[in-house]
């Protein structure tokens, strides 16, 4: 155990008892056995229980009892043997960018590994060529995606999924699904990989793919943390374009909206798209549009109370430079936009795969990036989604006036998913991803909230199917229910790969309600 450590005021008394390092807190103690090679690596320093203490939602507030900063992938699977040997098994937390919105990062008195300590020591990111994989990188579950675009760009090569926001742990991300505007066509990021390195919950380090260690492979990926935790993941790569062409349509009917989307997701032309909603009620951020067309973009919203617009993107190269105005062109033929109200710009791919980070930088000039995110992420089957935009965006957010900041629906394909999976769809074969990415003070978030239950509780009314994307749940029936017809594989998988229960406490699945 390192010393001279400041004792959080949260920590009572701390001692070293018969080789064992006992940590009083409020009302709990935990018993933390001596951890040989790694206690140097661990911290309960006030800084770094505070930095863990929370994520980007700003809502769930827990305090764990000491943070592992590892050196390797060894002593992430050293802690949780430690775990699974101690005479009371405590809770183990892997923290990548802490960009969950619920608390699922956290943990209270047990221990939270600091993932981006393995930055530190080192990038792990290398492009490999392969004769029979071609090209692609090992990367480690630590690293962030916008790191792993630049590394593999300057190879010339890129992965073809990505998530709006890159800066995400490649970890983080396999774990739940990694969705975006390229899902439709090639899938989530738990669909482009082709290999992974674990340290499961009994603290075996595993290397796992389709053919070695299946099941593990496909328990993982989308599998919320609970069966073990991603320490490297074989990304597939493939030949990186210059530039984007970056489109936006204008929709004043949902129906025409919706139908265009999934027209051109079935052409497959685009290599991006997604769909969003502007709101009289705002606010609007029309930074995108050039600056002589805001004012007829906000008389229009006015004029119909919610517009819809697609944003689609084609990627080109050099070669493709001179055709690709008629490329887009010919895909956008006979859509129902709404007359002289599209929008495009040329930008570089990295810009364009990047493009939320400019978003991000403007929020915390202004101070309000690090404030409460009660957001609700919800899959729609595709049959339901004209009951989506009658029944929660007129008629909860637009007659109760609730500010959308940024407000998410697109179509998927369901054959682009694997089902041998953990992450959980519609059954229907085309769906939509819904997300309202709300933004509130830190004594408000509770009026969004109400405003999410309200929206959950229509389509439970309506027998609206929905799944949530990056769930919270408040009773193990309600994650029962979740699950579906995978609850009881997914059951079975714990028992296999976390008996003891120790991984991923903040998720609340198999804790004690």
């Amino acid at each position: 155990m390192a010393e001279n450590f400041a004792v959080p005021k949260y920590l009572t008394t701390m001692s070293l008892i018969l080789g064992f390092m006992v940590l009083f807190t409020t009302g709990t103690s935990v018993l933390l056995p001596a951890l040989g090679d790694i206690s140097g690596f661990l911290r309960n320093d006030t800084e770094s229980i505070n930095s863990t203490s929370t994520d980007y939602g700003h809502i769930v507030y827990q305090y764990a009892s000491a943070v592992l900063n590892p050196t390797s992938p060894n002593d992430i699977a050293s802690l949780i043997l430690s775990a699974n040997n101690n005479s009371a098994p405590f809770s183990v937390a892997a923290r990548g960018q802490g960009h969950s919105v619920r608390g699922q990062a956290l943990t209270s008195d047990g221990v939270v590994i600091n993932m981006t300590a393995l930055i530190s020591n080192g990038s792990r990111i290398v492009v490999f060529e392969s004769p029979s994989l071609g090209s692609y990188a090992d990367v480690g579950g630590e690293q962030r995606w916008i790191d792993v675009l630049r590394a593999t760009l300057d190879r010339g090569l890129t992965p073809v999924s990505w998530t709006d926001y890159l800066y995400l742990s490649v970890g983080g991300t396999l774990s739940n699904a990694g969705i975006s505007g390229q899902t439709f066509r090639y899938g989530p990021q738990i669909y482009n990989v082709y290999e992974l390195d674990v340290v499961t919950g009994k603290g075996e380090l595993v290397t796992c793919s389709s053919n070695k260690v299946p099941g593990l492979f496909y328990a993982v990926l989308g599998g919320l943390g609970q069966f073990g935790i991603i320490t490297r993941a074989r990304i597939p790569l493939e030949p990186a374009p210059n530039r984007a062409k970056w489109v936006r349509m204008m929709y004043r009917n949902f129906s025409a909206f919706s139908k265009d989307q999934e027209r051109l997701m079935a052409n497959n032309g685009f290599d991006y798209l997604e769909g969003f909603l502007l709101m009289k009620q705002g606010p609007l951020d029309l930074s995108f549009y050039p600056l002589l067309d805001q004012p007829r973009i906000t008389a229009l919203i006015n004029q119909y109370g919610i517009i819809y617009y697609i944003e689609a993107a084609k990627y080109y190269g050099d070669s493709t430079r001179p055709t690709v105005d008629k490329v887009v062109e010919k895909l956008i033929n006979g859509l129902s936009f709404v007359p002289g109200f599209l929008f495009d710009q040329d930008v570089s791919y990295i810009d364009f795969l990047d493009r939320v980070h400019t978003e991000e930088e403007k929020l915390r000039s202004l101070g309000l990036w690090d404030i409460a995110h009660p957001w609700l992420n919800i899959f729609v089957p595709k049959s339901r989604i004209l009951d989506i935009d009658s029944g929660v965006f007129r008629n909860i957010l637009l007659k109760q006036n609730v500010p959308t900041a940024v407000t998410l629906i697109y179509p998927m394909n369901r054959k682009k998913w694997d089902g041998r999976m953990s992450a959980v769809i519609p059954d229907e074969d085309v769906f939509y991803v819904v997300g309202l990415l709300h933004a509130s003070g830190f004594n408000d978030w509770q009026a969004f909230d109400e405003v999410n239950r309200q929206i959950l509780q229509f389509c439970n009314d309506a027998g609206i199917l929905v799944k949530q994307y990056l769930p919270h749940y408040e009773t193990q029936e309600d994650w029962k229910n979740h699950f579906g017809t995978k609850w009881q594989s997914f059951r079975d998988r714990k028992v296999r790969f976390d008996p003891n229960k120790i991984l991923a406490p903040g998720q609340r699945i198999f804790s004690v309600y």
